[in-house]
């Protein structure tokens, strides 16, 4: 439980308005909830750090795309759609993914009845939360909030923030990035509460996609603080250390570093998710057992125990469908007969991980250093004293002449395919949208904030600005690139010309 819960004068949201998800219009309460820094597992966990020889975090990854495919065009979640269309490709599997999304619900009030000390860490996108809503899915939800909101099952789960439409960050309109990790804790405290949303502190970045341009990342990490997260999750890959080399310590905590192209830094700390993005690594819960072949490592002044981090679709594919039920319940029984499950080798969450090393005496400078990949050959070309924008844009230019691999197209797990190339046609109308988003709105939400008078709604709680805000996000989402040209892209220009519209003649 928190030390100290947010206000109880804290308005009661709803999580449907006007037939969309709430999203936006109470960026004030939302930001006083988050920016607090009350410790959130510390005061219930029940792992003594001492006693761990080394620990483990996993977390389940869900999202299905809205779609415009209803009867009438309607937006609708491509899980309905699946539902609806079940002999289409891989359609048949609608049931059992629902009941993946549910069964995390099931799992841990039972193991923790068994004696057992299980971790999770959830991280679901904003577009299934309203899919499932607008399925009347709603038992679904309800069975999360017993995992999530019951005082008895809060210490072995936690939620992970995330960019409410799936939007991978290096290739999302700078301006949107924060509006998008806004709009998730909107929906996501309309559904759990105010007090759920105050314990969510770390965030996935969608296909752990991480901005290595540095305007980029440092906006992107600028966002991630002032929605109150303390961490964030990277692939080994898509990091370096200062000086361009591979992490020599991807099982500790690191400080990621951000420099713009005017010189500013900023940090934030990350947890590093090793490996590829193998499904299997997470149904055969491989972190438990690579666990077990590690030590405790020095950090600063204090003796701590490494963590394995890593994440995984939770309902994609036969091995986490099928596979995960028995090899997750298996490793806490496990791990319950081994030492009770809070001795040697532990499951642990991010944050609970974070503030009992950090109660133990670590501090992020403390952490080793890293930074997005490739920014070591700009910061090469360009120093401190000489940081302009024009200075790193030269820099790009001349490595990308140099290496034609060189990019700044941002670096995940899917390496092997760009989010950029091949996908102007997306690419285009999603930043003209964008533009015309800000161009439409800035100047409302400039005059509402330099008018000293008030009064009936804001602008963000106004139905119009929410659709239009959710048109933008949407189109934003990585799907309509990760499938291909044909339907995907399709849906994305029909989503592009109702948010064009909408703003052309509304605002």
């Amino acid at each position: 439980m928190l030390s100290s819960s947010p206000k109880t004068t804290l308005p009661v949201l709803s999580e449907i308005i006007d037939g969309l998800p709430n999203i936006s219009g109470w960026e004030k309460e939302v930001s006083s909830v988050v920016n607090q820094d009350d410790p959130v597992f510390l005061p219930t966990t029940n792992i003594r750090l001492e006693e761990v020889t080394a620990g483990f975090a996993i977390a389940l990854h869900m999202h299905q795309p809205t779609i415009p495919t209803g009867a009438n065009g309607e937006l609708q979640n491509n899980l309905q759609y699946m539902f609806e269309h079940p002999y289409e490709g891989d359609n048949h599997n609608a049931g059992p993914f629902a009941y993946c999304y549910s069964r995390i619900a099931d799992f841990i009030p039972e193991l923790v009845a068994n004696g057992c000390n299980p971790r999770v860490m959830l991280d679901f996108s904003g577009n299934l939360f309203w899919g499932l809503r607008q399925m009347g899915r709603g038992d679904i939800l309800e069975n999360l909030k017993r995992i999530t909101c019951n005082p008895t099952y809060q210490p072995y789960v936690e939620w992970l923030g995330t960019m409410w439409s799936h939007a991978v960050i290096p290739s999302t309109p700078i301006p949107d990035i924060k509006l998008h990790i806004q709009a998730w804790q909107h929906h996501f405290a309309a559904i759990f509460g105010w007090d759920a949303l105050a314990r969510v502190k770390g965030f996935s970045p969608p296909e752990m996609h991480l901005p290595n341009h540095p305007d980029t990342l440092f906006e992107f990490v600028k966002a991630l603080k002032e929605c109150g997260y303390r961490w964030v999750m990277v692939q080994e890959h898509s990091v370096e250390t200062l000086t361009g080399q591979s992490l020599p310590y991807k099982h500790l905590p690191h400080r990621l570093v951000a420099r713009n192209s005017n010189g500013e830094t900023i940090s934030i700390t990350a947890l590093i998710k090793t490996q590829g993005s193998d499904t299997k690594l997470v149904a055969q819960m491989q972190p438990y057992y690579e666990a077990k072949t590690l030590s405790r490592q020095q950090l600063g002044k204090v003796s701590v125990p490494p963590i394995v981090t890593q994440i995984g679709d939770g309902e994609n594919g036969g091995v986490m469908m099928n596979e995960f039920p028995s090899a997750f319940n298996q490793a806490w029984y496990q791990m319950a007969n081994e030492g009770g499950g809070k001795t040697g080798v532990v499951g642990m969450t991010g944050t609970e991980y974070l503030e009992l090393i950090e109660a133990a005496g670590c501090t992020p400078e403390d952490y080793p250093t890293c930074q997005a990949i490739g920014q070591h050959q700009i910061w090469e070309r360009v120093s401190v004293e000489n940081c302009t924008p024009e200075a790193v844009a030269n820099a790009i230019a001349e490595l990308k002449q140099i290496n034609p691999n060189f990019h700044m197209d941002g670096a995940s797990w899917t390496n092997h395919l760009s989010w950029v190339k091949g996908y102007e046609n997306v690419l285009t109308p999603m930043n003209k949208l964008s533009a015309l988003f800000h161009d439409k709105i800035d100047r409302l939400l400039q005059g509402e904030a330099e008018s000293s008078y008030s009064a009936g709604e804001s602008v963000t709680q106004q139905s119009s600005y929410r659709e239009a805000l959710m048109n933008n996000l949407l189109l934003q989402t990585s799907c309509f690139r990760y499938w291909g040209q044909g339907a995907w892209t399709d849906y994305a220009r029909e989503i592009y010309q109702r948010g064009e519209t909408l703003l052309q003649d509304t605002f």
